[in-house]
């Protein structure tokens, strides 16, 4: 009679010892950790969270540098003619590097072959499939802008269409200021600077678990503001230049 009643006991010790095992992942993580973990659609969330937050500096940097620079070449010349200048600086770099190594190689004598095969053998091509889940996807958001688009302007909700008519008449007063292409060189400073900056400075003590047991929001450290205010000065003299 003993017997039978270990058995039934060890099932339920087997699941509560494999059922410890899943919570450790599901803790608290680690400050800086992206909030989308554990989720199979977060690798490009957290590509994005890592790049806006600094993880990577050479990467970060390396994106920064090169689409603030495209955007002051866009604020200054035509597209057409920042297209053309990338386009050519990309081959003279390409195309002095194969003369540079076909030089090296009539000199030693040795037979590498051409320096970039390693990335002319990548198979680049993008199959059905993966074109058709990419424009089914492209799709629900498109319908879903047309839906909105003609709830607003045939005023499904007056509200809404009213609130539309509001942003746009105060659009209007920062397109008189400022252009598209000044918006987006103010909000690229603002995304690469405000998250790190905001990181760095926050009261360590209000944790978000914290700001939910008082309901309070993150109190700010004095150096906080002053940084903050710095970069502000610093964006608007810049666009203002």
């Amino acid at each position: 009679m003993a017997e039978p009643s270990a058995a039934t006991q060890s099932p339920s010790i087997s699941s509560s010892s494999s059922g410890a095992e899943p919570s450790a992942p599901g803790g608290g993580g680690s400050p800086g950790a992206c909030p989308a973990l554990g989720t199979k659609s977060c690798s490009s969330s957290c590509a994005v969270h890592d790049l806006i937050f600094w993880r990577d500096v050479k990467k970060t940097g390396f994106v920064f540098g090169t689409t603030l620079i495209m955007l002051l070449s866009l604020a200054a010349f035509s597209v057409i003619s920042v297209v053309s200048y990338l386009i050519l600086a990309l081959l003279s770099v390409t195309i002095s590097f194969r003369i540079y190594k076909s030089v090296i190689q009539a000199v030693q004598k040795s037979e590498e072959g051409h320096p970039f095969k390693a990335y002319l053998d990548v198979d680049i091509t993008l199959s059905s499939e993966a074109f058709h889940n990419y424009m089914n996807a492209a799709m629900v958001h498109i319908n879903r802008a047309l839906k909105l688009i003609i709830r607003l302007f045939l005023v499904e909700d007056l509200v809404d269409s009213l609130k539309l008519a509001v942003f746009m008449w105060l659009m209007t007063y920062v397109g008189a200021v400022f252009n598209g292409i000044t918006l987006l060189i103010l909000a690229e400073l603002l995304v690469f600077s405000v998250p790190i900056v905001y990181e760095k400075y926050k009261d360590p003590s209000k944790t978000p678990r914290n700001r939910q047991k008082k309901g309070r929001i993150t109190t700010w450290k004095p150096e906080m503001q002053q940084l903050l205010k710095h970069h502000l000065i610093v964006i608007m003299s810049l666009l203002v230049l």
